[in-house]
């Protein structure tokens, strides 16, 4: 990315004449390096769906192309470019080394003259001494790369080093190879030394861990110094082959983490073994071989020929303010500040809980802030705190007891406003942003926050040590707002004991209601503060119909835009991968106990229905088998006995006997003689 804005040839001493006229934005775009090739998927600033799109300062991108597509392009490039330099594997190794053997077995057929730069790693110098071992002030140079000898687990690349040199040895060879030894990279979103400005920048610890002595001398180079270390080599050709890419810096792990801790961070840290990173899962054992290299080199090469125009010639630790600011942007860590005012009980505080927990910031209080202030002074009294702080702690704790004690129980403005303001500017407000939940409330209270016209007032404020003060606005403001009966209605509804913490019961309530209007109808209010500074507050009417909030969050949402900070960890994410499973494997039970009721149900209904169609099967069968049974009985009476009985009943009728039963035997009996 840095080549792409380079012009050929500007490095060189003769161009600095013609600088003002190649600088032009018409003659820069026409002139400037064409990069075409491979990126890394790593990006610290890019999402899943960037990674896929062509990089803005890439002509050309492919990835993953057979070695014969390979080639063809790298024949086609003036300049071959090959890192290996952190976290390279194996197969990145052999296809560097593929590259410039295939290119030198091609080298008859060039039609001009052609560059391999390898950028390789001190690490092929880990293992080397100086010439004098009594000596410890001599420091090894460019000279003595010839005596290098590397760290057991870069002797491959130690390797890929020396075969680089040698193909591009051959006089008139159309083919010129260059090794560049580049110290530890930082700057643009960091690599090896992401994890520390990670916990800095998210308070993960009271003091920043250190894994080992820390003593050791780590040789290190800005990732733009390495990117202008490789312009010059292109422009200036230099006779020496082998270059050792540094900055001016000696620090050691030590300083570098102590500076980072001190101005990202809680600014102390703590030295832990070194076993620890892998037991912390901080850093991979890849990695801590390279914070644990312990070099002192002299760039001599880059000091006396190159023409570099330095981003960080002084290093890391003398340049961290600026690095961290480059870490931010690269990273997109940039701070949300809110503030959420209204009225009592129309929600701010449900509504800065959803946008703390959507944004991960930080959840401002007044009361909390006040009393977090008192027990951090109460407490000031720790070893590890210097006598003067200590004293001065405890003149401030008293000063603010005495001021409470004098109105009633409340800190006057200015004292509560000195609190808040020293609270905005912390570390972790600094960093991640906060929401602020209904304070200030009035224009005056806002200028004491916001506003740092008088510096004399800081009598008050913290004596510890810290970073340049730098005063954290609230740059997105929401005015929530709803009826008086509306406001009434939901305070009503509370429940007593939550009411008499909230402030809510009936008096209280109407009070406080009354003077938030009258305060909110004077000539300067809270949200005319923030228009004199062009925040523009967003007014949002509460109503009944989101009594959660969904609305109002969604819209705040909305204006605020997405997250700026690291999304979940990887513990968090297996926290929440676990929960998915868990939810996922109850609702599978649910969903098959709900299956087994149904289908026990229904083979219950199924059962009863068919006992109960068997039921009146059986009786219909058994009235059949009875009918087709009386059949013949029946044609029987109707033959020989129902004349004879009905003509006996129509007599018994007609004579009307005492003894009907009687009759009718004897005159069936007399008939059946007679017949």
């Amino acid at each position: 990315q840095f080549l792409s804005t380079c012009v050929p040839g500007e490095s060189s001493e003769d161009a600095e004449a013609d600088e003002d006229t190649t600088s032009s934005p018409g003659h820069e775009q026409s002139t400037t390096f064409q990069i075409v090739g491979t990126v890394s998927s790593s990006s610290p600033s890019s999402s899943s769906n960037e990674k896929k799109e062509r990089k803005s300062f890439l002509e050309e991108q492919y990835k993953s192309p057979t070695r014969d597509q390979l080639l063809e392009r790298l024949l086609e490039c003036d300049v071959v470019v090959y890192n290996i330099s952190e976290n390279a594997t194996q197969e990145q190794i052999e296809e560097a080394t593929w590259a410039i053997t295939a290119l030198h077995d091609e080298m008859e057929s060039f039609r001009s003259q052609k560059m391999f730069i390898l950028v390789s790693t001190v690490m092929t110098w880990a293992l080397t001494k100086p010439r004098n071992l009594d000596d410890s002030d001599v420091l090894l140079t460019d000279d003595d790369y010839r005596r290098r000898r590397p760290h057991p687990n870069f002797k491959n690349h130690c390797a890929l080093e020396k075969l680089v040199l040698k193909l591009g040895r051959a006089k008139k060879s159309k083919l010129t190879s260059y090794v560049v030894a580049s110290g530890l990279q930082y700057g643009q979103g960091e690599n090896l030394f992401h994890y520390f400005f990670k916990v800095s920048w998210s308070m993960q610890f009271p003091k920043v861990p250190v894994f080992g002595v820390g003593t050791n001398c780590i040789p290190m180079i800005h990732v733009y110094d390495l990117g202008g270390v490789i312009r010059n080599i292109i422009d200036l050709k230099p006779k020496s082959k082998y270059v050792l890419a540094l900055d001016d810096s000696k620090n050691t792990l030590e300083d570098i983490i102590k500076m980072i801790s001190y101005v990202l961070g809680p600014g102390k840290i703590d030295k832990l073994p070194e076993q620890e990173a892998i037991h912390m899962n901080a850093l991979t054992p890849e990695e801590l071989e390279y914070l644990s290299v312990n070099l002192y080199l002299e760039p001599v090469l880059l000091k006396d020929t190159f023409n570099l125009q330095w981003t960080s010639e002084a290093g890391m630790v003398e340049n961290m303010d600026r690095i961290v600011e480059e870490y931010k942007n690269t990273r997109q860590l940039l701070p949300i500040r809110i503030c959420v005012t209204g009225p009592p009980a129309v929600g701010k505080t449900t509504v800065a809980q959803k946008l703390c927990q959507h944004y991960k910031v930080h959840h401002i209080k007044i009361n909390e802030v006040i009393a977090e202030k008192l027990e951090i002074l109460s407490g000031a009294d720790t070893e590890d705190v210097p006598g003067e702080e200590v004293d001065a702690a405890k003149n401030q704790l008293q000063t603010i007891r005495e001021g409470m004690e004098k109105n009633a129980g409340r800190l006057a403005d200015h004292l509560l406003c000195d609190i808040l303001q020293e609270k905005l500017n912390s570390k972790p407000c600094s960093n991640q942003g906060f929401v602020l939940d209904g304070f200030p409330k009035m224009y005056e209270q806002a200028k004491l926050i916001f506003f740092d016209e008088d510096t004399e007032r800081t009598s008050l404020k913290s004596k510890t040590p810290h970073y340049p003060f730098i005063l954290c606005f609230a740059e997105r403001v929401f005015a929530l707002d709803a009826s008086d009966e509306f406001l009434m209605k939901r305070a009503q509804g509370l429940p007593q004991s939550v009411a008499e913490e909230m402030f809510c019961t009936q008096d209280e309530f109407v009070a406080r209601l009354a003077r938030y209007r009258q305060v909110n109808a004077s000539e300067e209010t809270l949200l005319d503060y923030f228009d004199e500074l062009e925040i523009h507050p967003k007014h949002i009417e509460i109503s009944t119909d989101d009594p959660e909030y969904t609305e109002v969050v969604k819209k705040i949402t909305e204006v605020v835009g997405t997250p700026k900070n690291y999304g979940p960890s990887p513990e968090e994410q297996e926290e929440e991968a676990r929960r998915l499973e868990e939810e996922r494997r109850q609702k599978m039970a649910m969903d098959a106990a709900e299956r087994r009721r149904r289908n026990e149900a229904a083979l219950a209904e199924m059962t009863a229905q068919y006992e109960e169609w068997n039921v009146s099967e059986v009786k219909r069968q058994e009235y059949e088998l009875l009918e087709a049974q009386s059949l013949p009985l029946r044609n029987y009476l109707m033959k020989y006995v129902m004349p004879s009985l009905t003509e006996a009943m129509l007599e018994c009728c007609t004579v009307k006997p005492e003894d009907p039963v009687d009759f009718l035997a004897e005159h069936l009996l007399r008939n059946n003689q007679q017949k």
